[in-house]
């Protein structure tokens, strides 16, 4: 399917990223394997994974390279889709994956719990796009696989970093959608379900948590990369959508649209909004939900 394609996959050393690596280069895909090698919270570094990840898809008789730049500097980016051109002659597809977490209740959050979060996967993902844009214009193709979280779509505590960061990737991926267009450029985002060392650092301080966790645990990172594959596949005309995974289950996400209106032929006021237009709007309110509230149904 990606026999003579070129892709870059960010935070590609473990987990989600390394299984997409991995199952790009099985379908004939050049890869370049991003990892800054740090910690879930963004600290450190080490090439380590992503050598090891290159090592088996050079083992396995594909082609590969490591790159350890950050997402979060425009210029490791611009960097990375260079080293693309370069190594293997073009770029054909970007998957946004790296991330890191810094959870905490909002009202404890600092500022640099903020940025470093936003930095990584919203800026990130901008710095990515920004970098290869000029090549997918002038070559009139290309792919964008952005990697979003139903912890933006729907909800989850002590997340307004990451959850903000991830909503704002559902619009950056509706935007190149839009933009790129005319260049035959397409772009999608991605809500995994899958355990990975970040899903790792959530609190299980109760019963109902650990259970959640449990059932994670049995949703590997390996069953996200077939979707990325195929949506990857130059014959695939799919884009500006927005994708979950959940085991061996695949699901098509909402996007926002008006549900219910109201009105008033002599306009509104403080008081007739209050009394009338929330009112009558109640009815079709969204809960305070998380993502477990969501899926109530052990995967399939």
């Amino acid at each position: 399917m990606l026999e003579g394609k070129s892709v870059i996959v960010t935070g590609a050393g473990r987990g989600i990223g390394r299984d997409i690596a991995l199952m790009m280069a099985s379908h004939g895909a050049k890869v370049v394997v991003n990892d800054l090698g740090a910690a879930s919270d963004g600290a450190g570094a080490d090439a380590t994974p992503a050598q090891e990840v290159v090592n088996e898809i050079i083992a396995a008789g594909g082609e590969a390279v490591t790159n350890f730049g950050n997402v979060a500097k425009p210029e490791d980016a611009k960097a990375m889709v260079e080293q693309s051109m370069d190594v293997f002659g073009g770029i054909d597809v970007i998957v946004n994956n790296a991330g890191i977490l810094r959870d905490v209740i909002f009202h404890k959050m600092t500022e640099d719990d903020w940025d470093s979060v936003i930095s990584v996967h919203l800026k990130g993902s901008f710095n990515m796009a920004q970098a290869v844009a000029p090549q997918f214009k002038m070559q009139a193709s290309g792919c964008f696989i952005n990697f979003t979280s139903t912890s933006g779509l729907i909800g989850n505590f002590g997340q307004a970093n990451y959850s903000a960061a991830k909503m704002g990737i559902v619009g950056l991926s509706k935007s190149l959608a839009l933009d790129m267009s005319r260049f035959n450029v397409r772009s999608n985002c991605i809500a995994p379900f899958a355990w990975s060392r970040l899903i790792g650092t959530i609190a299980t301080k109760t019963e109902a948590e650990k259970a959640r966790v449990e059932r994670i645990k049995e949703m590997t990172p390996a069953k996200i990369a077939p979707l990325c594959v195929a949506l990857a596949d130059p014959t695939c005309d799919t884009t500006g959508q927005i994708f979950c995974i959940r085991n061996n289950e695949i699901f098509l996400m909402s996007q926002p649209r008006p549900i219910r209106s109201v009105h008033r032929s002599e306009g509104w006021t403080p008081q007739t909004v209050r009394d009338h237009a929330l009112p009558a709007m109640k009815a079709d309110f969204y809960d305070l939900d998380r993502s477990s509230d969501v899926f109530t149904w052990d995967p399939v």
